[in-house]
């Protein structure tokens, strides 16, 4: 019953969500194509009996390709179906695996639309990053007898709560899993509070420990931290939101007052919010420069208007402030930054990542503001002490190294479902 009223909730929504997709195409025109993938229909051939793995987005994406690399390299036999939900999610995995990897949307979580991709695609198993756990997907799969796993899962208390008000539905979703490897052991007993049974879960820690750096990413760093050498300071906000940009551009302009010749490089989370950032510092009279120009000519400000090259302007700054976190957002991943021997800061709202933040705080190779005017004391405390940055990004690098291995765990998970 709890499932069927969720469908229904689901096909009165869907005019609102088709709405939604056409909307977010005036600015990107991505959103308006591929509609009938969302549904479950294909136009092309697929290959069949792949290990579908899904990633919602491109932050999912990044955190995979090592397992998913690590897989091809493996299994070279065992094809792969990458799927994600939006066109920044797509374009992402075509730039980084190619013709490696079969890739689709996934469908909306409508019944029919699930049950056409299974039937389309009949894999050898679903493998779902962290948590997107859409219950018809994942029932479906169940019951077409195909094992479901969820990799580096993870749910916060404030997700558990809102699971807790759909509980049946939730019993049967994770009576459906299959096995569930989470990042923590805190985040396992959540799990089991909606129901998932020992005997479909492990703990093995975050893949996005095992941050691997490969030699271009460290020579586009090196390359570009030499381009920007001119400066005498340079710090990145990663992965910022509306509410936070501004408070960003606020620290900036405070630090600037005591520390001259500094350049911050200003990352929004999201590609439709580089417009309006772009928007708000010509409004406010603040020079900067954008990436995707190559304009950047002494302005104090350089707007990461690319897709791509986070890990990049994370090794060649001296610090990073991981964004989501001065707003009530729970935070994104440090890791990448961490694994470059960047310090890292951030602010007092990372609940998505209770399972690296305290850690990080209690080893010193992180440190928390709560404000614009502290982000900036602790730019100051950077730019005129190296020593303590060195010193922050050396704990930070250190923690990333002792807490690696999910990979590896991953795969012997996985391994019993591959050919």
């Amino acid at each position: 019953m709890a499932r069927i009223a969720y469908s229904l909730f689901l096909y009165v929504l869907s005019p609102a969500v088709f709405l939604h997709l056409w909307l977010r195409g005036i600015k990107d025109p991505s959103y308006r194509k591929r509609w009938a993938e969302r549904l479950g229909f294909y136009q092309t051939t697929l290959e069949t009996n792949t290990l579908v793995i899904h990633c919602a987005s491109v932050g999912e994406i990044m955190a995979a390709s090592p397992l998913i690399k690590k897989l091809i390299a493996k299994f070279p036999h065992q094809r792969i179906t990458m799927t994600c939900n939006t066109p920044t999610g797509s374009e992402q995995i075509s730039k980084i695996f190619g013709k490696s990897v079969q890739h689709v949307y996934l469908p909306l979580d409508f019944q029919g639309s699930v049950a056409r991709f299974l039937t389309k695609l009949s894999p050898v198993a679903l493998v779902i990053l962290e948590t997107e756990l859409w219950p018809n997907l994942i029932i479906k799969a169940q019951q077409k007898n195909l094992p479901v796993i969820v990799i580096n899962a993870r749910l916060s208390e404030k997700s558990l709560k809102g699971y807790q008000l759909i509980a049946p539905l939730s019993r049967e979703l994770m009576g459906s899993i299959s096995i569930l490897a989470s990042h923590h052991q805190k985040d396992l007993e959540r799990f089991k509070k909606l129901g998932l049974k020992d005997a479909q879960c492990a703990v093995v820690g975050s893949i996005k420990f095992d941050v691997q750096l490969s030699e271009e990413v460290r020579n586009n760093a090196s390359q570009l931290a030499q381009q920007l050498s001119h400066y005498d300071f340079i710090w990145v906000a990663g992965s910022t939101h509306p509410s936070e940009h501004e408070q960003i551009i606020a620290a900036h302009q405070l630090f600037g007052q005591n520390i001259k010749n500094t350049l911050l490089i200003i990352v929004p989370r999201h590609p439709e919010q580089f417009e309006k950032v772009a928007l708000y510092l010509s409004q406010s009279n603040i020079p900067f420069a954008r990436r995707s120009t190559n304009n950047l000519n002494g302005q104090p400000i350089l707007l990461g208007d690319t897709m791509g090259e986070m890990l990049t302007f994370y090794g060649a700054a001296n610090c990073a402030f991981i964004g989501g976190s001065l707003i009530d957002r729970g935070g994104h991943n440090p890791l990448e930054a961490a694994a470059f021997a960047t310090p890292v800061i951030t602010g007092p709202s990372y609940y998505n990542f209770m399972h690296v933040y305290p850690q990080l705080l209690a080893t010193q190779g992180c440190v928390q503001v709560d404000s614009a005017v502290t982000l900036s004391a602790q730019l100051e405390t950077y730019a005129s002490s190296p020593q303590i940055a060195k010193l922050q990004g050396e704990n930070a690098l250190a923690f990333v190294k002792q807490s690696g291995g999910a990979i590896d765990k991953a795969i012997d998970i996985l391994t019993p479902y591959l050919h």
